[in-house]
C-alpha cells in the first residue's frame, strides 16, 4: 500500500487513512522546553516514582518550581502519564514478537481497534515503508504467539498480510540498572513543600 495518496495532482499529500475532502487536523504546537524541562523528563522517565524532593535536588532547582514544572508538564501534555515498566517474562509473558502487518489503504483507524483488543498488545505504530502497521506483543510462549497470528490478526479483513519477529532479547534504554537509585523507591506526596 502506497504510504501516502494524493487528494489531487499537485496538492499536499494525505495522510493514510484520513478520506480526501476531510477536515484536516491541526498540527500539535510542541511547547518549548529548556535543559531543565528536559532533565526533569529524563528523570521521571527513568524513576516515574521518583519524589519531587529528589527531582528537584537533581535539577538545581527549588520543590515548588519542579513541582510547577511537573504539573505544567502534565497539564501541556508532554508528560502524558505515568507506568510502570514491567519484564515480560517474569510477568508469565515469555514471548514477544514485533509484527508488520499490510493493510487494505484508508483502513487504519478500523484496524487499530481491532489491534487493541488483542490480548498482549502492547504498541501499534502506523508506519511508513513496505509495510503499514508495526505492532508488538508480548504472550506467554510460542503457541499462543502463533495463535494470536494465525486466528486472530488475519481474520481481521483489512489485514492483507503479516511478518512475525521474534525478539529474542531486549534492552530498555531507560532503565538506570543496578547501582544507586535502582529499586523500589520511597516517595513523598506530590506537593509544592513534598
Amino acid at each position: 500500500m502506497p504510504d501516502e495518496q494524493m487528494a489531487a495532482a499537485g496538492s499536499a499529500p494525505v495522510p493514510q487513512g484520513t478520506a480526501p475532502g476531510a477536515p484536516a487536523v491541526p498540527p500539535v504546537t510542541p511547547r518549548p522546553l529548556d535543559p531543565i524541562d528536559r532533565s526533569i523528563m529524563r528523570l521521571l522517565q527513568a524513576d516515574g516514582r521518583a519524589s519531587i524532593r529528589s527531582v528537584a535536588e537533581q535539577v538545581h532547582v527549588s520543590r515548588a518550581n519542579a513541582y510547577a514544572r511537573i504539573n505544567r508538564l502534565i497539564d501541556d501534555g508532554v508528560i502524558r502519564g505515568f507506568t510502570a515498566r514491567v519484564n515480560h517474562e517474569r510477568a508469565g509473558q515469555g514471548a514477544s514478537a514485533y509484527i508488520t502487518l499490510k493493510i487494505v489503504q484508508n483502513s487504519w483507524r478500523t484496524v487499530r481497534e481491532q489491534l487493541r483488543e488483542l490480548p498482549g498488545a502492547a504498541h501499534i505504530a502506523l508506519v511508513s515503508g513496505d509495510f503499514d502497521v508495526l505492532l508488538l506483543v508480548h504472550t506467554p510462549d510460542n503457541r499462543t504467539l502463533r495463535e494470536l497470528v494465525l486466528t486472530r490478526l488475519q481474520a481481521i479483513p483489512e489485514v492483507l498480510s503479516t511478518r512475525t519477529l521474534l525478539v529474542f532479547e531486549e534492552t530498555d534504554l531507560l532503565d538506570p540498572g543496578p547501582g544507586p537509585g535502582a529499586g523500589p523507591a520511597i516517595t513523598e506526596d506530590w506537593g509544592p513543600n513534598g
